[in-house]
């Protein structure tokens, strides 16, 4: 008979995998209690970090639906479930790693499949949604400016024109009628 205590658990995380946009599996061996606090306001509000038994987070993902994770859930586990943006908190991850050795990053889950090591530092490397945005509006803006200069020049030039036309004109009106009064005194 399961006991209530690890039923109870179970659901929790599976629950947390459905909730999670993507979810980090790491292992924190030899990391104090200070570091792992430390870990956990790295990551913001948009992420969690859980230690976890391996057989119940096993047990969670096969209720939440997620494979791959099982050679992944070797040793010490600890595991972000990340509900808001996914590259901020796999930088968070990475950067912490790298100034504390006990902190190793095992792979992830995401968009319905597991992610590699090396996938999940790709994302860690990406720019926040914020940043992308904003280079998506500056290149669109750079665009339209483009094609406004564009569409705004057969118009410039054909008033250039008018006014080279009018110019000439107003030297050729000015010069006929000083000849016109010479012709007629001849």
């Amino acid at each position: 008979m399961a006991r209530p205590d690890k039923v109870a658990a179970v659901e929790e995380i599976a629950e947390n995998f459905r909730g999670a946009s993507a979810s980090v599996v790491t292992e924190y061996r030899g990391l104090t209690m200070s570091q792992l606090t430390t870990l956990r306001r790295s990551l913001g509000d948009g992420a969690s970090y859980r230690v976890a038994k391996n057989t119940l987070v096993k047990r969670a993902a096969e209720h939440a639906g997620v494979e791959g994770l099982d050679e992944l859930l070797v040793g010490p586990t600890a595991i972000t479930f990340i509900t808001g943006e996914p590259v901020d908190a796999a930088k968070a991850l990475r950067d912490f790693a790298r100034t504390n050795q006990g902190l190793v990053i095992k792979g992830g889950f995401m968009d319905g499949r597991a992610l590699t090591v090396a996938e999940v530092n790709q994302l860690a490397d990406l720019e926040s949604r914020e940043v992308l945005l904003a280079k998506l509006a500056g290149a669109m803006k750079g665009t339209m400016a483009k094609a406004a200069g564009l569409f705004a020049a057969p118009a410039s030039q054909v008033a250039r024109l008018a006014q080279a036309l009018a110019d000439k004109r107003a030297e050729e009106g000015g010069a006929a009628p000083a000849e016109a009064a010479t012709d007629s005194e001849s």
